[in-house]
């Protein structure tokens, strides 16, 4: 976190924000949309008794209801109108990548600029609204079978029960894809984005509370607690590294000659970013694995054995479970990459443009080059994916530390962080160049 504060206070020239009354105003509208949204993780569903989705909780501990929950800002355990949160939008818009590969009519759409961009962003809405459907009756059925040691954690089972449920989680889903689009067009950032960290962030707390007690009670020591305060400066400053990481390919234009006057024969770069996938890998990865740990902890005790020792060998911080975890990150890294980033458009984007990469012929050899440049950024982005979130899990599995210490929330609220503080850096820019033009054009009337 110390590396991320020291680029924030580095990037923002404090004086400068004072004077930006714009800025301002999109900097208050963003904090007030994440307050509403902080509200909403409060307000729980009709029917559901607390105090037994508490104790369900605690049997399913290190499934994949933890890590939703830590994607939802604790709403989820807590079983709110924002339990969904904005998983729904952000499957449906994976999901709309993915068709936009296999159906000329979508790809068609994705080429025509805004107006196609519009359409796929209401067919993601269509598609948020019938995934959060399906997800709101699954969650009223799964809360309908749960039980904790003292009773059914729904007070009324029934039809009414399932429907109210669906209507509040469809409703509360659909509110922060709404909310999102609002901050992302007049706050500050990316609105879907900062929802998932403003929850992560407010639980950081009583996450950094829980190993504290530990320490306490002497379940940790004293030094192990000092290493955990390290080793997440450190990976924090190794995130921060590699998340700017790039691969500048030089892209030249040849020059022209438009009447007496010569243009272009300019050069510009061609950015290539070392984790091109993201945070996709890991979270992907992740809800696979622990979805048999979180099935089998509902079913404890009642299903076959041989369900039980899978579970046991899938254990979270077992080998078999690194294992498979890490060749799931890999997987996604190169699977995800190659959907968001197609070397043959964009080798036909610079054909078209007249610019071509020196020594390479454009066309077909630059899509190859190209390509062949971007699996090798894509391996050691996979391997630093998989370090970053492989050391953590280990630690969290071998000494029971929160899952907000993990990897995947460390990359998301570092990742955001950086996003936000280079909007606000792009804005503070934009105003500061708005005042020398006012200044010139002053002086030019005065001369």
């Amino acid at each position: 976190m110390a590396s991320a504060a020291e680029q924030l206070a580095a990037n923002l020239n404090f004086g400068a924000l004072s004077k930006a009354t714009e800025l301002k105003k999109r900097l208050w509208f963003t904090v007030f949309a994440l307050i509403i949204y902080r509200l909403g993780t409060y307000i729980p569903i009709p029917g559901v008794d607390p105090n037994i989705l508490e104790d369900v909780f605690k049997q399913t501990s290190g499934g994949i209801l933890d890590m939703f929950n830590m994607l939802s800002g604790g709403a989820l355990q807590r079983m709110t109108i924002f339990a969904l949160n904005i998983m729904p939008y952000i499957s449906a818009s994976i999901i709309m990548q993915l068709m936009t590969t296999v159906s000329p009519k979508l790809e068609q759409l994705k080429k025509e600029g805004e107006a196609g961009r519009k359409k796929i962003n209401q067919y993601t809405r269509y598609g948020t609204v019938l995934l959060s459907v399906l997800q709101g009756y699954g969650i009223a059925v799964g809360l309908e079978g749960m039980a904790g040691s003292v009773g059914s954690a729904v007070i009324d089972p029934g039809f009414f029960f399932r429907f109210t449920t669906v209507v509040t989680l469809t409703g509360g889903t659909i509110f922060l894809m709404w909310l999102g689009e609002q901050i992302t067009a007049r706050g500050v950032g990316n609105g879907i984005s900062l929802i998932i960290f403003s929850g992560i962030v407010a639980q950081l707390p009583s996450a950094m509370a829980g190993t504290l007690e530990l320490g306490r009670t002497g379940a940790l020591s004293t030094f192990f607690i000092l290493f955990i305060i390290v080793m997440v400066v450190v990976v924090v400053t190794f995130i921060v590294f590699m998340e700017r990481a790039q691969r500048r390919i030089v892209v030249q234009y040849p020059k022209r000659q438009v009447g007496q006057r010569m243009f272009g024969g300019e050069s510009s770069h061609l950015p290539l970013k070392l984790n091109t996938a993201g945070v996709i890998p890991p979270i992907f990865a992740s809800s696979i694995l622990l979805l048999p740990i979180t099935v089998a902890g509902f079913n404890a005790g009642t299903g076959p054995e041989w369900i039980s020792q899978v579970v046991n060998y899938l254990g979270r911080g077992q080998p078999l479970f690194i294992a498979l975890y890490m060749a799931g990150i890999i997987f996604f890294a190169f699977f995800y990459t190659s959907v968001v980033f197609n070397p043959e458009d964009t080798a036909d984007n610079l054909k078209k443009n007249g610019g071509f990469i020196p020594g390479i012929r454009p066309g077909k050899n630059t899509a190859e080059y190209l390509d062949y440049v971007l699996t090798r950024l894509t391996v050691v982005g996979a391997l630093y994916l998989s370090a970053v979130c492989l050391l953590p899990e280990i630690l969290s599995a071998k000494f029971s530390l929160p899952f907000y210490f993990g990897g995947t929330s460390l990359l998301i609220v570092i990742s955001v962080t950086m996003d936000t503080v280079a909007q606000i850096h792009s804005h503070l820019l934009a105003h500061q160049y708005e005042g020398l033009i006012k200044k010139s054009k002053l002086r030019g009337r005065r001369g």
